[in-house]
């Protein structure tokens, strides 16, 4: 029986463990897009909006909206819906997508923006429409990110640019940290049970063993 439990919480814990490769792996971490283009380059335009609970089943659909300096009004420049759509005749054949690909449950929304010019400068606006499926019931949130771009003639890596890049590897990194600690925390909550199973085997059997002699003394006092 002892063997047949530490083999249990052996397999359970392989399982743990590649479970939590597997969410490494997947991680998603929410990092602030770039603001500086340089003309005549490609730009990503940045848009991660992580789901908060990685077990509930969703799907997602993503706008992008532009507004330029001295503009008031935003234009609706692009659409994703399981595939992408340019909705502006300013970026006709310079804007794809760039986000989550082979999956309707969006987490990156962002898109690329081909042959930058000086008139691309303003405000870039992604709203991600997500719709969460529970077992009873749905749920849709929206969530907004904003771009304030700015084109230059040639590049400069800005503090912002530097502190996003750190701040990304950050959150990776304290992920993957939470996820191992979780991993051992189970794994020793598992073994505690084990052992506990073990114990209570063992006393099982001993008063086993001990009701057993006490019948067979019974036997042989009445046979005497």
């Amino acid at each position: 029986m002892g063997r047949n439990i530490v083999s249990l919480e052996q397999v359970i814990f392989l399982l743990l463990c590649s479970l939590c490769v597997g969410m490494c792996r997947g991680a998603c971490a929410e990092v602030d897009s770039d603001t500086e283009a340089v003309a005549g380059k490609g730009f990503k335009l940045g848009c991660i909006s992580c789901k908060r609970r990685s077990e509930v089943e969703g799907s997602a659909t993503v706008d992008w909206y532009f507004r330029s300096k001295g503009e008031t009004e935003f234009e609706h420049i692009y659409n994703y819906d399981e595939e992408g759509s340019i909705k502006s005749e300013h970026f006709e054949d310079r804007l794809d997508w760039f986000g989550s690909k082979q999956s309707r449950d969006i987490q990156d929304g962002s898109i690329y923006l081909l042959n930058v010019t000086f008139n691309d400068s303003g405000t870039y606006r992604c709203h991600v429409n997500r719709l969460l499926t529970y077992e009873y019931y749905e749920y849709q949130t929206k969530i907004l990110k904003e771009v304030n771009l700015t084109v230059v003639a040639k590049a400069t890596r800005g503090t912002a640019s530097i502190v996003s890049e750190v701040m990304m590897y950050v959150s990776i990194i304290g992920l993957q940290v939470w996820l191992l600690i979780e991993m051992i925390y189970c794994y020793r909550k598992i073994s505690t049970a084990g052992e506990e199973a073990l114990r209570e085997a063992a006393n099982a059997e001993y008063l086993a063993i001990a009701s057993e002699s006490k019948d067979n003394c019974a036997g042989v006092q009445v046979g005497d």
